[in-house]
């Protein structure tokens, strides 16, 4: 790597880091809300959807801004807003003392949730700018894109490990005072927004090696109206990219399905006990959704080396055909034992994070340098935006039904991705054999 590529690689890795920190730690506070707030868990997964649509939501006009002011800024703007997002969430019990004890009018509510709603919308909103403004930088300015995106992929898994670790020690540490903690989580964001401003960077660098726009400006032009907004969109969705976009909605569907009710799950789990350790019990599952989100960290390297190895709509294939198959077998496994389940649960941390940069290399083939932005934009629309309601789903099929119902609907977003992944695969097989030339 030279050194733009290398600055670009490091500014991205330590915000893809700081946005899944933040992301994994709700799932570790919601067995404390489940428990304080006397709720359900369908409530409690509408309560995450609200704020984690946004994070997809808002990559749409992310990716916009992106393409047409570039990306710096917009990454600093991100680690502020997360953690201010975070002070706010601190400082629920605080404000909702100014509405009594009373659940909150027409949403019925208590009032401390209600603060919760709203910090995980501020903190959706500033965290839905990363995705768009980070992949597009990597694309645009990083001359070696696949190192790049391992590296990148690799640091975002090391702070989904660490969010879920440091929220864990930190409520044990503090007797569960999970106010507190959140306070205290906001700091590393600030002080990551702080570094970001001093990182000099050519963010179209690798455009004009490949004989692009100009790499002394700093974006291309982009989206300047409403009228080409709605063109270059009409543009993006008349060719595979279709077919890219309803395989990157089916992983966000089964990664926050899969995700959200996992540290709830496992303390039901016959095959997970809890022990004491000095003086306290002590919930293993915690510590085992951490390393399940640790193993992610090899998944994110090696799919991140194999996008520039093999056809990437075959990474997607294989990729989404296991997730699948590994919905089907998670429960036969933690009714085997505490083994075949930490076996399983570590198949599903590292195929979760290999299918990533497969998705988000395969947005880069299907769409022009110039709309990469809006392309990534749609992307985590889709991953992050519609993908929210994998929250409502794993929600309502555990409040409702049953933990087989929700496994079986998780293989279907599986096994249907797999399947749009190997039409990919086909078809871009077929265009390039020499028959078809």
């Amino acid at each position: 790597m030279n050194e733009n590529d290398r600055a670009i690689t490091g500014l991205v890795m330590l915000a893809h880091s700081m946005v899944h920190t933040y992301e994994f730690a709700f799932p570790v506070f919601v067995p404390i809300w489940l428990s304080q707030f006397g709720t359900t868990e369908a409530v409690i997964g509408v309560v995450l959807t609200l704020g984690l649509s946004l994070f997809g939501l808002g990559s749409l006009p992310a990716g916009v801004l992106a393409d047409r002011y570039g990306s710096k800024e917009l990454i600093v703007v991100c680690l502020v807003g997360m953690g201010g997002s975070f002070l706010l969430l601190g400082a629920a019990p605080a404000i909702a003392g100014l509405f009594g004890t009373e659940s909150l009018p027409v949403i019925g509510v208590a009032p401390e949730l209600g603060v919760v709603a709203v910090a995980l919308v501020l903190w959706g909103t500033a965290a839905s700018v990363y995705h768009p403004a980070g992949l597009s930088l990597i694309t645009r300015g990083v001359e070696q894109r696949g190192d790049a995106f391992a590296y990148h992929g690799t640091a975002g898994n090391v702070g989904t490990a660490l969010g879920p670790l440091l929220t864990t020690i930190l409520l044990f540490a503090l007797s569960n005072e999970w106010q507190l903690v959140a306070g205290i989580l906001a700091l590393p964001a600030l002080a990551g927004a702080l570094a970001a401003t001093r990182v000099s960077v050519d963010e179209t660098a690798a455009v004009a090696a490949d004989g692009g726009s100009d790499g002394g400006s700093k974006a291309d032009p982009g989206v300047d109206s409403l009228g080409e907004f709605l063109a270059t969109s009409r543009h993006l969705f008349v060719g595979g990219f279709v077919v890219v976009f309803a395989v990157v909605m089916l992983s966000g569907l089964y990664y926050r399905g899969a995700l959200t009710f996992l540290p709830e799950l496992f303390g039901g789990f016959d095959a997970i006990q809890p022990v004491e350790f000095a003086g306290r019990e002590l919930e293993p599952g915690n510590y085992i959704y951490t390393g399940l989100l640790a193993v992610g960290v090899a998944g994110q390297y090696a799919g991140g080396k194999l996008t520039d190895r093999i056809d990437v709509e075959l990474g997607l294939a294989v990729g989404y055909g296991t997730l699948g198959v590994i919905a089907l077998a998670y429960l036969p496994a933690a009714e085997a034992g505490l083994l075949p389940l930490l076996v399983l649960s570590a198949l599903l941390g590292f195929f979760l994070f290999f299918v990533q940069p497969f998705y988000q290399a395969t947005v880069a083939e299907y769409t022009p340098p110039e709309a990469r932005g809006l392309s990534y934009g749609y992307t985590y629309l889709g991953v992050f935006g519609v993908g929210a309601l994998g929250a409502t789903v794993a929600g309502v099929a555990l409040a409702e039904f049953s933990q087989p119902v929700l496994f079986t609907i998780l293989a279907g977003f599986g096994l249907l991705a797999g399947l749009l992944g190997l039409g990919l695969y086909s078809r871009a097989r077929g265009r390039s054999s020499p028959s078809s030339a």
